[in-house]
């Protein structure tokens, strides 16, 4: 018979405070809406106030790898969104027909939402959320499969087969043909929406294959030779192709002109590279000493002691996010300075745990850090995802990164014999050439995911 009894058991547990939930939360928050919370925070906190000076930068010269360099060509960029017209099939400029989605949610937060509604498993959804990471406001995929599932620390680890039916699963979300890795499949996604009767159907699919080409230079007759169809039949064909959308992202995601505030700016002094918090990005906060001192001794005041410990909160949140900010700011630059003298080709492979590691944090912390921050450097305003790249091997043992790939690749294509375009099979004995070792078909998604037609598609437009 069981008796009841008392036990004193001692254990550990990690508790999220309230404090470290707001710090945490803060720290993922870009700019605008981090001042967006600011004032609303001094407009509710009778404790809080806003300094009129801002506090001198704070750098990170003590914490800087010294560098000797050559001095090189600085021109300061800042990237510029104007995407309110997209090319149609015939590469003329056109509006984009769709009504666009005017709730003021993302495509990204689209589709996070239809994965938690839709039947993904919690491994399904990891990868989902990885693969929508990864999507860019046009709607396609811009990252290879192999790099994305390589980010994921999951055990057992990710097959490239479970990445390629959860990507399939993805791409069955609203808009259609979104997380496609090629115009190709974007439009074979869509057309493979309509009902299997649909008259043309199954043609237009074949013309959306491989033969996107000859529509885009209206090539009809070697389109009905190639197809063995007639006319009128192409003709049906051609009108589901042309009636689909090369970036269904924007039906989602509209794109507007948008205004980047850099959370750091990387600047070269005395030959070294040093980063400084922005002194004009977040306005700087203090506790209203005169009301504070009332409050002292007092045992009255509930409301305004809440106010003063929350106000204290806040600029303690605020403190850790810019020390976060520089520390894993400074880690980056440290580790890419070569990418800062000499461009994308010199870009050094580096993964989030690289930075928690050296700086001591989660991975989590990381990525939280490196979500929608911007960083200005001589060589314009960069994303700090920007910095993050795969590791691919090199014959001299030092490892290449995907980005430095992917410049390599777009040089070898700039500087080709325009009559004699560079086929992808030739680009990667070059890259082994050079001793990098890459597939022929990596080498193909990198060239897609920058937007470069094949090499037959540069030829026609050549002789053309």
């Amino acid at each position: 018979m069981l008796k009841p009894s008392l036990q004193l058991k001692l254990s550990q547990s990690l508790t999220m405070t309230p404090q470290l939930q707001q710090a945490i939360r803060l720290l993922q928050l870009p700019i605008l809406d981090l001042n967006a919370e600011i004032q609303e925070a001094l407009e509710d906190n009778i404790m809080l106030e806003m300094e009129d000076l801002p506090e001198a930068p704070r750098t990170s010269a003590d914490s800087s790898a010294e560098v000797e360099t050559i001095k090189t060509d600085e021109q300061w960029q800042i990237p510029a969104a104007d995407r309110a017209q997209h090319s149609g099939w015939n590469g003329e400029v056109r509006p984009i027909t769709e009504f666009a989605d005017e709730s003021g949610k993302t495509l990204h937060e689209h589709l996070y939402w239809q994965l938690e509604m839709e039947d993904f498993t919690a491994r399904e959804a990891l990868i989902g959320e990885a693969l929508v990471d990864s999507i860019n406001d046009d709607g396609y995929l811009i990252a290879a499969i192999d790099e994305i599932i390589s980010s994921l620390d999951e055990q057992p680890p990710i097959t490239m087969d479970e990445a390629e039916k959860a990507l399939a699963k993805v791409q069955r979300l609203d808009p259609v043909g979104v997380g496609a890795r090629s115009l190709s499949e974007c439009v074979m996604r869509q057309i493979e929406q309509l009902d299997a009767s649909t008259p043309g159907r199954q043609l237009a699919l074949d013309i959306a294959a491989d033969r996107l080409d000859l529509v885009a230079s209206r090539d009809y007759g070697e389109l009905r030779r190639g197809l063995r169809t007639s006319e009128e039949k192409l003709h049906e064909a051609l009108a589901l192709v042309r009636g689909c959308n090369p970036k269904p992202g924007l039906a989602v995601s509209p794109a507007a002109v948008q205004y980047i505030i850099p959370d750091v700016f990387v600047r070269k002094v005395d030959k070294r590279w040093q980063v400084e918090i922005s002194p004009t990005g977040v306005p700087k906060l203090s506790v209203n000493q005169q009301y504070a001192r009332l409050l002292r001794g007092s045992s009255e005041h509930a409301v305004l002691k809440t106010q003063l410990q929350e106000a204290r909160w806040l600029i303690r949140s605020l403190e850790i996010r810019n020390e976060t900010l520089l520390k894993v700011a400074t880690s980056i630059v440290t580790r890419q300075v070569s990418f800062l003298e000499h461009g994308d080709e010199a870009m050094k492979p580096m993964v989030l745990r690289d930075i928690a590691e050296e700086i001591g944090m989660h991975e989590s912390t990381i990525s939280r850090v490196t979500t929608n921050k911007f960083m200005h450097t001589p060589r314009g305003v960069f994303e700090f995802k920007y910095f993050f790249s795969s590791h691919l091997s090199s014959a001299t043992g030092e490892d290449q990164s995907s980005t430095s790939v992917r410049a390599k690749i777009r040089k070898l294509i700039g500087a080709e014999n325009p009559s004699k375009p560079l086929s992808d099979s030739k680009i990667t004995n070059l890259l082994k050439d050079d001793g990098i070792s890459v597939a022929r078909r990596t080498v193909a998604k990198y060239r897609e995911a920058m937007n470069i037609p094949s090499s037959s598609e540069r030829r026609n437009r050549e002789t053309r």
